[in-house]
């Protein structure tokens, strides 16, 4: 059974860069077809979709954080990193990642998330 896990501080400093790892374990990815997905939830919100890497190296992003969001790291080796840079307090939240696989239209596989807070 493949598992996510997400991992990276738990407190950034605002203005700085949150770096965040997603790994898989438990198995290998089940398909050569899957998109690595990123998602928070920030306090008394709901959830926002962050944006995906797909096997083929596309990203697409979130319009709202494209300009700041940044994914990385070899997905084919089941490892995927978020990076946010310029973050404000606005960006506390609870960081997941998730898979989709064959399809984009639903997410198979999430990681339990991690708190990450952005603050002095």
């Amino acid at each position: 059974q493949v598992q996510l896990q997400e991992s990276g501080p738990g407190l950034v400093k605002p203005s700085q860069t949150l770096s965040l790892t997603c790994t898989v374990s438990g198995g290998s990815i089940p398909t050569n077809y899957y998109y690595w997905n990123w998602i928070r939830q920030s306090p008394g919100k709901g959830l926002e979709w962050i944006g995906y890497k797909a096997y083929s190296g596309s990203t697409y992003y979130n319009p709202s954080l494209e300009n700041r969001a940044s994914f990385s790291g070899d997905t084919s080796k089941g490892r995927s990193t978020l990076q946010l840079r310029s973050v404000t307090p606005e960006d506390t939240a609870v960081y997941y990642c998730a898979m989709a696989v064959d399809s984009i239209l639903t997410l198979d596989y999430w990681g339990q998330g991690t708190q990450v807070t952005v603050s002095s």
